[in-house]
């Protein structure tokens, strides 16, 4: 179960990367530049599509409520944690620990 667990999350980074290396290339930036947003972007969309209930839930099922007048039940918030969400978590923090150190001049920028 761990060596699964690892091949995944080596997958999940390596597709962060390879993503990141293309929209850094289009948009002729360092890729750096972009990883924080890039990280940010990939943990946000891993967290969504990895938990259930919550806010989202409560509104599609108010939406249903309203229109067919059937009360439907309640989910609870529960966020699994994955390879996925701890690729993109990790791969997110070495962005914003560049990011931090691009601003205050660190690294030096593009010449």
């Amino acid at each position: 179960m761990r060596a699964k667990y690892f091949i995944i999350l080596l997958l999940a980074f390596l597709t962060e990367v390879g993503v990141t290396l293309f929209v850094a290339s289009t948009f002729s930036v360092r890729f750096i530049e972009v990883m924080f947003f890039t990280g940010m972007a990939f943990a946000g969309l891993s967290f969504y599509f990895s938990s259930s209930g919550g806010v989202i839930s409560d509104f599609s099922s108010s939406q249903a409520s309203a229109q067919t007048g059937f009360i439907q039940k309640r989910e609870a918030f529960v966020f699994k944690r994955g390879p996925v969400f701890t690729s993109s978590i990790i791969f997110f923090s070495i962005g914003l620990v560049l990011f931090i150190l691009l601003i205050s001049g660190v690294i030096p920028p593009a010449g």
